[in-house]
């Protein structure tokens, strides 16, 4: 981060920290202070404002880049995106699963790519809410298949909302293994949709062990609703393009938090 060569009016320089969030997805106030050449007064000034505005997310010692909340690509759309880094995920995650397992398959194209893995394992439970993870292993495994009920949402190839969480609530599974479309230290893990976030929140709390698939892209994100945090998790697999910044942070959290880094 280079500094500027001569002062700005606090409209441009305001700008310019939106522009640096567009790029980068976080910024400090140190690094600000030093790029800008102000004080840390001004920095949580144009900070504070920005947030009011709407247009990024405050955080300790700095600000995140919001997304847009409610938005959500569809999974078509997605399955594209960061494809190489969510088969190294599920390729990680294959190996926690034990045959004659029962688990909790969340929707999401990372835990797709999971699925795909699956028909190598024998007698496993499989419960879950997305209709092309049903779909796959009920024509391509032996995998006992439990497809939650609920209202469908269109576009995204799952069900979701209270009735799907309702019948998730009984059961208890071996692992989890939940996909989030955002995640924040200070926000923890959120989704656009608020019926998806209960469907989450329900597999979670009725695992022994929950695991959680997110590539790197995810970090430092803000989306509608929070359906967890890290301490409600046991292991987070993501890919090795995470910065050593976000490492070092969840490496502070070792005592109960296990991290991989595909």
């Amino acid at each position: 981060m280079k500094n500027v060569s001569q002062p700005l009016f606090a409209e441009e320089r305001k700008k310019e920290i939106l522009d640096l969030l567009e790029k980068q997805n976080k910024v400090f106030v140190p690094d600000l202070c030093d790029f800008f050449n102000v004080s840390p007064a001004t920095i949580r000034t144009d900070l504070r404002i920005l947030d009011n505005e709407g247009l990024l997310k405050r955080t300790h010692g700095g600000a995140v880049k919001l997304s847009k909340a409610t938005y959500e690509p569809t999974s078509d759309f997605k399955l594209s995106q960061k494809s190489e880094e969510k088969k190294k995920i599920a390729e990680y995650a294959i190996q926690l699963i034990e045959n004659s397992d029962t688990i909790a398959l969340d929707t999401g194209t990372t835990t797709l790519e999971l699925a795909k893995l699956l028909p190598s394992k024998h007698g496993l439970t499989v419960i879950t809410n997305d209709i092309a993870i049903a779909t796959f292993l009920e024509q391509n495994s032996d995998a006992k298949v439990i497809m939650l009920g609920g209202i469908i949402r269109r576009g995204f190839n799952c069900t979701a909302g209270s009735f799907a969480a309702k019948m998730m609530q009984p059961f208890n599974v071996d692992k989890a293994f939940i996909a989030s479309n955002a995640f924040s230290f200070e926000s923890g893990f959120s989704t656009p949709s608020t019926e998806q976030a209960e469907v989450k929140r329900a597999m979670i709390h009725s695992a022994a062990k929950v695991n959680m698939l997110i590539d790197s892209s995810k970090f430092n994100c803000i989306a509608f609703y929070r359906f967890a945090e890290l301490e409600d998790i046991d292991l987070l697999i993501t890919d090795n393009l995470l910065s050593s910044e976000d490492r070092a942070i969840l490496n502070g959290y070792q005592d109960t938090l296990k991290l991989a880094i595909v």
